[in-house]
């Protein structure tokens, strides 16, 4: 597997550990519809919480939060709308992203930046 890969997997599992600790059910994993994906859907009591997980080895071209950019907010919306449809979705919601960093030979840095973004705030 592609080291890329194996990064993103290892990363995925880490932000599936923290929101279960948290509490939260897990309500889909990786899920799609078309082109588009939803790391991690929870539920933080009555708040429908979708959540970006980015992975990187190293910051040398910025922090993982730095890549969910303006344009990967409009497909995570588009994801979150099309999820809505699909499950009838009728309460409050969130966007969330678990920024992870795995340093060479240290532990992994893992930070929850909770309502982190809202399409077309930073447009």
């Amino acid at each position: 597997m592609a080291k890329h890969l194996e990064t993103g997997e290892f990363g995925e599992q880490l932000a599936l550990d923290l929101v279960r600790k948290l509490g939260w059910p897990v309500l889909s994993k990786n899920w799609r519809h078309g082109h588009l994906e939803l790391d991690l859907v929870a539920r933080d009591g009555d708040i429908l919480v979708f959540i970006e997980v980015k992975t990187r080895r190293s910051i040398y071209y910025g922090t993982p939060e730095t890549f969910v950019t303006p344009s990967k907010q409009r497909k995570l919306w588009q994801a979150a709308e099309a999820y809505m449809i699909e499950h009838d979705h009728q309460w409050e919601i969130r966007f969330d992203i678990i920024a992870i960093y795995l340093p060479n030979n240290q532990a992994p840095m893992v930070n929850h930046y909770q309502d982190a973004f809202w399409p077309g705030w930073s447009e």
